[in-house]
């Protein structure tokens, strides 16, 4: 996602905990021909956010697309899932999304100038799915507060939309991915397979530019029609 708003002409923030993470995808963005850099910041942190709000501000007078995608995963099974588990997911899935659309939203509203607010969901959001109990709450959570926030800034000319990936296999969800469930995902999966990372890009800057400036308060499904199918 990040790669493909840089090389569509925007210069690239990248927040996270680890810069050593970050500099790959820095140096992968700059030899396609985009801008990035590295901020350092901890989404679980309001005052770290802040920080890092006052920071961009400061240097670049206006952030126009905020993109909150961090998230944690876990199969515990439901009647096992303990406090301290099912606070550290909600803490980096919705809290941290909450935190952040708070911060940098009331620096957008102040700025009043036109900006898109992308919070990645998921489709275990819309439609229930086994053993990621917590994840899927979580998920949810950020659907339904997009667009509480979509309508509470329109006048505003903010946008939030949820952009609503199917299943794209990433680090935190690897682990839950065994033969049974891979096969159980393209029994309900018309496209018969996986989403590409770059599969993204395209609703992505749909949803960050002024091609969607009439899209607010949407749940933008990328999942190779996953959701319409039944049996």
């Amino acid at each position: 996602m990040a790669e493909g708003i840089a090389t569509a002409g925007a210069k690239v923030i990248l927040v996270g905990r680890s810069q050593e993470k970050a500099e790959s995808r820095i140096r992968k963005i700059e030899s396609a021909g985009g801008q990035a850099e590295f901020r350092a910041c901890d989404v679980g942190s309001r005052s770290s956010i802040s920080q890092l709000a006052e920071s961009l501000f400061a240097s670049h007078g206006k952030v126009d697309v905020l993109v909150n995608g961090a998230g944690v995963n876990s199969a515990t099974p439901f009647l096992e899932i303990e406090d301290e588990e099912l606070d550290r997911i909600f803490d980096v899935n919705f809290k941290a999304v909450f935190r952040t659309c708070q911060v940098f939203g009331a620096k957008m509203v102040e700025a009043d100038k036109p900006a898109s607010i992308i919070n990645v969901g998921s489709m275990s959001g819309v439609i229930p799915l086994s053993r990621v109990f917590t994840y899927s709450a979580t998920k949810a959570a950020v659907h339904n507060l997009s667009k509480n926030l979509a309508r509470e800034w329109a006048p505003s000319g903010i946008r939030v939309n949820t952009l609503v990936p199917g299943f794209f296999p990433a680090e935190q969800n690897r682990k839950i991915l065994s033969e049974e469930r891979v096969a159980q995902i393209m029994g309900h999966t018309p496209m018969k397979r996986f989403g590409n990372s770059d599969e993204l890009v395209g609703a992505t800057l749909l949803l960050a530019s002024a091609a969607g400036s009439f899209m607010t308060g949407t749940e933008t499904i990328v999942d190779g029609g996953y959701a319409s199918m039944t049996i």
